[in-house]
């Protein structure tokens, strides 16, 4: 995949790689690429940082701020940075959980009536799916899950039309699950996996995107 941005195009570039057992380190490594990409400097130029509420920074040294968001998932770090506009993102290990209990204490009633409706062996991930999508929401609007984040509603997964879809009643809000690599090609980095069929990502933009592009690190 380019590794460099595409000009005249609002993409969200997501960039994903192993921890390594240092989660600070990697996602300062993968912040520098994302600005060295879609700033056009050298990576030794990105400065990153933290803002007042501890949200990541990345710039060049000017008063140019590229918007970014990270989240960790056992040994994967994700970032995606666009220049347009707010993003956000999320990722989850598939893991055993009470998906229904769960839902019933934060979803909305609506939402938990639907992950009801699941065949069983589809509600765990069903339930991640939203989940990841109310965090990824939550960080492109810069407030987290905060004043009733988790019964925000989302979009039904899955259903049809484009990848990053309009959240009901949130404006310009687009949240959606890019699909991920699970063969032994390009989701590998070194000489481990970065990526496998447990994980589960959703990607958010405040206003309009042209798509979403992954960078497997």
């Amino acid at each position: 995949m380019s590794q460099s941005a595409v000009p005249g195009r609002d993409t969200v570039y997501v960039f994903l790689g192993r921890t390594d057992g240092d989660r600070p380190a990697a996602a300062r490594r993968l912040l520098r690429r994302a600005g060295g990409a879609l700033l056009g400097r050298a990576e030794a130029e990105i400065r990153v940082g933290r803002d007042a509420a501890g949200r990541p920074l990345v710039d060049a040294g000017d008063a140019v701020e590229l918007p970014v968001s990270v989240s960790h998932a056992g040994g994967v770090v994700v970032v995606a940075a666009r220049r347009g506009g707010g993003v956000g993102v999320d990722v989850e290990r598939r893991r055993e959980l009470p998906a229904l209990a769960l839902a019933r204490r934060w979803y909305a009633p609506q939402e938990a009536a639907w992950l009801r409706g699941r065949p069983p062996g589809q509600r765990v991930e069903a339930f991640l799916l939203l989940w990841t999508a109310k965090e990824a929401v939550g960080k492109a609007l810069g407030r987290g899950l905060r004043d009733g984040g988790l019964r925000r509603p989302m979009p039904v997964p899955g259903g049809p039309g484009e990848l990053l879809r309009p959240v009901p009643g949130a404006g310009g809000l687009r949240v959606g699950h890019p699909r991920l690599p699970t063969d032994g090609g390009s989701g590998r980095a070194g000489d481990g996996p970065v990526l496998a069929g447990d994980l589960v990502l959703a990607v958010a933009v405040d206003g309009p995107a042209d798509g979403v592009e992954l960078m497997i690190d």
